[in-house]
């Protein structure tokens, strides 16, 4: 036998092919992208709330930067912040362990993946590093604002924006492989398709409807990058191009992306709370087959962006009927989770505080999305700041209530320590009473007809009136609403700072975790916390004989227990 060697720093850390420490440093590279993306969104509602005056920390903020920030907050919060996070960091960390087995099927892939993702995220960084301050073209990237090279203050950032992106969904067709392969071949002994955890399942449907969605994005961004270096006409009229062309392509991948980051969630929340209200989940297999419906309904709901681009009032029709059906199957998951709660012992932690406020701030989300479905409705609403109320009603929970409901879950897991309960609460009010008092003014913003992408409505006196005029305009209040908006995003970033000094100071001196602090039911916590290399002991891998959520009772076989002895029966 030969003798193991002790693996340096490099090769541990930074080149290592252990599932763990790349879910890990997806999770970080996420959370470093979210302070800057949170960052933008600081100077940007500066500028709304007080226009023309300079930023602390920032300085003046152009149009042009106005532009580049909003454009770039966007895309950071959706492509590097809740695709890594929610997808690749708990994909990667929870998948080989709650199905029981030693790491991904092909553990190189998985290291070049990150790999990957790592190098579209300083392509972003150094498009956004440039003189200018990177591409403006907002983050959907409509022509002709993203192929006219004199839409751009930055030379190139439009092409290095699309190169980014294209570069983050390399990385995800390739960890989306590994998740889906790992599923179907590595489960442990016993542990059949109805056994596997809610969230697993969130994780690879996820995958698959991002694999199967983003194929006409992709070729939509090569015809877009050719369009801005070699002169091709694909979508720029000006040359005979059809830009309504990358609009159906892109929001053939855009709405399902949403569905891509919103199942995971949905799988986070699932988990604890079958694990906080003591119960077996209500309708297991009901939430598995709406995952289902949800992901190909998706497929045919895209066209609601575009119904003052001029599309076919038919097929608008058409569109709004699927909008609607749509919401049926996340309505019943939801009533699911509730069900699972009812009678429940319930147990408020931190996590738990999270997972519910998820559920409510969700449904307001979902209820403004059905005027936004209506065609009526939205030719008024379309790209004002309801708009943005509702996608941040849908969005902020997903990318954000449910990521800290799942690093305070499974920190314990993570890092074999605690965090400090006190101060995850003091975060999680803090965080839930600042984010409405956000967003819930933007709706009347949006429904006084304020625009999304005007900086500085002085330069429209029509919209803003006098400081001397004698009657208070409904354009007026909208810019009250956005004051208000942005005290409350400054209360907000300061509730963050109490979650690092509690993430970093609980990594090095929090309270040692017990093998199961929550006594949850599922694989992962049968597992050391932390896991060593290989999960589970090799002479001692686990045996599944029961689903994940039904909670054992004296006498009955358990699954895999490191010490050989089952530990005491739970209500």
């Amino acid at each position: 036998m030969s003798a193991h060697h002790e693996m340096s720093f490099w090769q541990k850390y930074v080149f290592s092919t252990d599932h763990k420490v790349i879910g890990m440093q997806y999770m970080f590279t996420g959370m470093i992208m979210a302070l800057i993306g949170g960052y933008m969104s600081y100077a940007f509602r500066m500028q709304l709330a007080f226009p023309g005056h300079e930023v602390p920390l920032f300085g003046l903020v152009t149009f042009a930067k106005y532009s580049a920030l909003s454009t770039n907050h966007g895309t950071i919060m959706i492509f590097w912040v809740a695709m890594p996070v929610l997808i690749a960091a708990l994909g990667n960390f929870l998948i080989p362990l709650m199905i029981g087995c030693d790491d991904m099927v092909f553990p190189r892939v998985n290291r070049l993946s990150y790999q990957i993702f790592l190098l579209s995220a300083i392509i972003l960084l150094i498009s956004l590093a440039l003189p200018g301050g990177g591409f403006g073209g907002a983050w959907t990237s409509y022509p002709p604002l993203s192929v006219e090279q004199q839409y751009n203050l930055t030379p190139y950032a439009n092409f290095l924006w699309l190169l980014a992106v294209a570069l983050e969904i390399v990385a995800f067709l390739l960890g989306g492989i590994n998740f889906i392969t790992t599923v179907m071949n590595a489960r442990a002994p016993g542990m059949k398709m109805f056994d596997i955890p809610i969230v697993v399942w969130m994780i690879v449907i996820a995958s698959i409807l991002f694999m199967a969605s983003v194929g006409p994005l992709v070729a939509g961004s090569v015809m877009l990058m050719m369009d801005q270096t070699i002169g091709t006409g694909f979508f720029d009229a000006s040359r005979g191009g059809d830009p309504i062309l990358w609009q159906h392509l892109f929001w053939f991948f855009g709405h399902p992306e949403v569905y891509v980051v919103l199942l995971p969630a949905m799988g986070i929340v699932a988990e604890i709370i079958t694990t906080f209200s003591r119960k077996k989940m209500f309708g297991y297999k009901t939430v598995f087959y709406t995952t289902v419906a949800t992901a190909i309904i998706s497929f045919f709901v895209w066209a609601h962006h575009q119904f003052v681009a001029g599309i076919d009032p038919r097929m608008a029709n058409i569109f709004t009927v699927t909008t609607m059906i749509i919401s049926i199957p996340i309505a019943e998951m939801v009533f699911v989770y509730i069900a699972t709660l009812w009678g429940g012992s319930i147990r408020l932690t931190t996590p738990m505080l999270f997972a519910l406020s998820f559920l409510a701030s969700f449904l307001m989300g979902g209820v403004t999305g059905i005027f936004l479905g209506a065609t009526g409705a939205d030719i008024f609403l379309h790209d004002t700041y309801f708009v943005i109320a509702h996608f941040h009603y849908t969005f902020f929970p997903i990318a954000i209530i449910a990521v800290f409901a799942a690093i305070y879950y499974w920190f314990p897991k993570m890092f074999g320590r605690m965090m400090n309960e006190t101060l995850g609460q003091i975060h999680f009010w803090g965080t839930f009473i600042s984010f409405n008092l956000i967003f819930l003014p933007l709706f009347y913003s949006g429904l006084a007809g304020t625009h999304r992408r005007i900086a500085d409505y002085r330069g429209f006196p029509e919209l803003y009136p006098h400081p001397n005029a004698t009657e208070i305009l409904p354009s007026q209040w909208a810019q009250d609403m956005q004051v208000i908006a942005t005290y409350a995003m400054l209360v907000l970033i300061a509730f963050q700072i109490v979650f690092l000094v509690n993430f970093f100071w609980s990594l090095f001196k929090g309270k040692k975790a017990e093998a199961n602090p929550w006594q949850a039911n599922s694989l992962e916590w049968q597992a050391p916390s932390p896991p060593p290399h290989g999960n589970f002991p090799p002479d001692n891998m686990p045996t599944v004989y029961r689903g994940p959520y039904e909670y054992s009772v004296p006498g009955r076989e358990l699954d895999y227990w490191p010490q050989n002895e089952p530990p005491a029966a739970t209500a």
